[in-house]
């Protein structure tokens, strides 16, 4: 069932996107949803989603080339919610290892780094990291006003496909952690009115929509 909602939402499309699913799954909340291909109308959102999926290096080169880079750069400082979607938020830290080196936007300090391919005992372990696993508070952080404050207290289960992942340099900005192989993975981090998973929430069910409603709340 639907959800009334006046929130307005801009989600990006340069190339890289799951869009379909994305968008299905804010308008099934309620959004009124603008998918859009010009910078000036993502600086002139209400709200800005940046999806993606794929290679670190082919997003971040079509978010530069389509002029997105610098548009999204300037609706942070605008202090309106942002929500970056799996490699929508590894392109807002610094840098990625994946494939060489390549910048990213610089709105999060920290790399993108690959998942390991041993556990932390040792045995190999399957990478990519795809299927559910279950989200948890990092140590002294509270959900309560957050990205993820319909579970406070709770550890839900959300849907993974990555290889990668980001290592945020300030631990204040892990919002939600996950462990594959006994390994700390950055699963979700929110700074301000920036905010992020490495999950994809339009593939989480109902605990993934209540994100999105929660992010349309913002």
């Amino acid at each position: 069932m639907s959800q009334s909602s006046n929130a307005k939402v801009t989600i990006l499309d340069y190339g890289m996107c799951n869009l379909f699913n994305v968008v299905r799954a804010f308008e099934h909340c309620g959004a009124d949803v603008q998918v859009t291909e010009d910078p000036r109308q993502a600086l002139s959102a209400e709200r800005l989603v940046v999806p993606g999926v794929g290679a670190f290096k082919d997003s971040i080169r079509e978010v530069t080339e389509r002029g997105f880079g610098d548009a999204i750069k300037d609706f942070v400082g605008t202090q309106r919610p942002l929500f970056g979607i799996c490699v929508g938020m590894q392109i807002l830290f610094d840098a990625s290892e994946e494939f060489g080196e390549h910048a990213g936007l610089g709105i999060l300090p920290g790399r993108v780094k690959a998942i390991p391919a041993l556990t932390v005992d040792g045995a190999a372990q399957r990478v990519p990291h795809i299927g559910w696993n279950h989200l948890q508070a990092p140590v002294g952080r509270s959900w309560q006003g957050s990205l993820l404050a319909p579970f406070d207290g709770q550890s839900p289960a959300v849907y993974f496909v990555h290889s990668f992942a980001a290592a945020p340099e300030r631990d204040e900005d892990r919002l939600a952690d996950c462990h594959y192989g006994g390994h700390r993975i950055c699963a979700a981090v929110q700074r301000g009115n920036v905010m992020a998973t490495q999950f994809h929430p339009e593939r989480s069910g109902d605990g993934g929509l209540n994100i999105v409603r929660q992010f349309l709340r913002m």
